[in-house]
């Protein structure tokens, strides 16, 4: 018979907890024991193999080991009578050295300025895509032109949203807000100038925090997004700015709602750092916030010739947080809010905010809204449980925050304990690496408020899934371990003539909804089963490409990590 072995390709935490698997079609004669050898062949652990359960979705019979025990630093192999694992470490800083890598994807998706050779090595490039002069999409019958300059790539297109921005930034501010005391990142390869963590976090996302303000209007809505006419072909930024046109599309109550909700949470995060773009902040979040709630249905624009749509109807979600955010950062006083509002632009649209309104929507907002088992684009409610249970002024909707976003970690730990791979997601959709980041996520947000072994333990096999240990033997991580992906599908990647993927960014991982079969000729995919449907080639877009908001949550959870 034959058999597998499935385990973190990159490596492991001394104090982390060290589970791989066995995976077979057949359930009889698998080997009772494993080890745990150096690079030379050396023993050095010995341990059971136990039997888990048959996995549906990728039908195999699994088995797992464990050797959290062994923490000395080193590379290692795990062997299974004749079969050995390739090399991965237990190693202290490999955590360290991912978060570099996968924060430094960001500065790769910077859009309309020049990626300097000193910070982008050889994947540096000229600037494109200004967007400092460009027109309205005709739908909104609005004449003259918009500067939206700046701002992150979304994926593997050219495209740009405040939607999908949004939760990515918002994510991002989560891991700002627990990293002010991080040491410094000193891997020379991934970091820059060795800055630390924070400070690195903090210019990053001032890039996309300025291109949101662009992106609001005089009446403090906010546009959806920065399209091209049409869908690019794989072509350079260059050959795209050359061949047609960009346009700005939007407001909706949406991308007003997520502006607002990310920018009161920036204002928290730069107070300190740098008090007038913090009051800049927290001012465009309460024009925005006003916008919607005087345009509180607006939909998305459905115009999809040369993005995305980010199709979504259900706004209530999005009130909770921005409200959340709002309540947070200007609830200790109304005198604050009063303040904080009267003294922005003057326009009249920044009435200042009723604070005990805020509050009784708020509880209206948690019955309606119960926290889901992650951060998601559409469904950002868990936005506004974050910020109830991180504010300070009123310690009855903290405790009920922190306690219903303890019950769903408990909930993610049961679904992980259930699962043969140790995961929580039930079906592969698009961006399935993302759900997977973001439920690591909630466990380890939940264990600074109550710390709890099992919590750590679940996050760090959800990260050894991304990281290899999944039915389909991959690192999803570009540029991070032997298997990872070497044809993402991403447009920078395939056409800036180096033969390696710009590192640090996650594909979306398995989808059994394969969108892109239908694409001709389609990619192939190595079996129908719904867990082995991912496919390294370019064209698939279904399971290959990468986007910001799968790589948010991976950031945030490393740097807990």
């Amino acid at each position: 018979m034959s058999f597998s072995i499935r385990y973190n390709h990159v490596g492991y935490s001394p104090k982390a907890s060290k589970e791989f698997l066995v995976v077979s079609n057949d359930s009889e004669n698998i080997p009772s024991k494993f080890e745990l050898v150096t690079e030379s062949g050396k023993v050095v652990f010995q341990g059971p193999l136990q039997q888990k359960s048959f996995c549906e979705y990728s039908a195999e019979y699994v088995w797992s080991g464990d050797f959290s025990n062994v923490a000395e630093l080193g590379n290692y192999k795990l062997r299974v009578e004749n079969v050995e694992s390739n090399t991965f470490a237990i190693s202290d800083t490999w955590v360290t050295k991912q978060l570099a890598s996968t924060l430094k994807s960001f500065y790769y998706q910077r859009s309309g300025v020049k990626l300097t050779k000193d910070r982008a090595g050889k994947w540096a490039r000229e600037a494109h895509h200004l967007d400092d002069c460009i027109e309205f999409h005709p739908c909104m019958e609005r004449e003259g032109t918009w500067n939206a300059h700046g701002g992150w790539y979304d994926a593997g297109d050219y495209g740009k949203y405040i939607v999908n921005g949004g939760i990515s930034v918002a994510t991002l501010l989560l891991a700002a807000e627990f990293s002010k005391d991080r040491p410094k990142v000193i891997d020379s390869e991934t970091s820059f100038d060795n800055d630390s963590f924070h400070a690195t976090l903090l210019e990053e996302l001032r890039f996309e925090l300025d291109f949101f303000l662009r992106m609001q209007d005089h009446d403090g809505g906010a546009f959806f997004k920065i399209s091209p006419v049409r869908w690019d072909p794989f072509i350079t930024p260059a050959e795209s700015d050359a061949n047609q046109k960009r346009r700005v599309l939007g407001k909706s109550t949406t991308s007003s709602l997520n502006f607002a909700g990310a920018m009161a949470q920036a204002h928290n995060v730069y107070k300190n750092s740098n008090p007038e773009f913090a009051k800049t902040c927290i001012e465009a979040s309460i024009g925005a916030y006003n916008w919607a709630k005087a345009n509180p249905d607006i939909p998305y624009p459905n115009n999809t010739e040369g993005s995305g749509p980010y199709a979504d109807l259900v706004f209530k979600d999005e009130f909770f947080w921005a409200r959340a955010m709002l309540y947070r950062e200007l609830g200790a006083t109304s005198k604050a809010t009063s303040n904080a509002a009267n003294k922005a632009t003057g326009n009249a649209t920044y009435s200042a905010l009723d604070i005990a309104e805020l509050r009784k929507n708020l509880l209206n907002d948690m019955q309606e809204n119960p926290p889901k088992l992650g951060l998601d684009w559409r469904d950002t409610q868990n936005l506004g449980w974050i910020a109830l249970a991180m504010q300070n002024h009123d310690m009855e909707l903290q405790s009920k925050a922190r306690e219903a976003l303890k019950a769903t970690a408990n909930d993610v730990v049961k679904l992980c304990n259930e699962d043969p791979y140790a995961i929580a997601i039930r079906s592969f959709v698009w961006g399935s690496n993302g759900d997977v980041a973001n439920h690591a996520l909630t466990l380890l947000l939940v264990n600074t408020w109550f710390p709890k072994a099992e919590y750590k333990a679940t996050a760090d096999h959800l990260m050894d899934f991304i990281y290899g240990k999944n039915p389909v033997n991959t690192c999803f991580v570009t540029g991070a371990a032997w298997s990872s992906p070497k044809f993402p599908h991403h447009r920078i990647c395939h056409t800036d003539g180096i033969d390696e993927p710009i590192p640090g960014l996650v594909a979306g991982g398995i989808n059994s909804d394969r969108q892109d079969l239908r694409r001709n000729p389609p990619p192939h995919y190595s079996s129908d089963l719904p867990g082995l449907s991912y496919a390294d080639q370019q064209s698939s877009f279904a399971s290959n490409e990468t986007a910001i908001n799968w790589n948010a949550p991976l950031v945030a959870a490393l740097s807990l990590l």
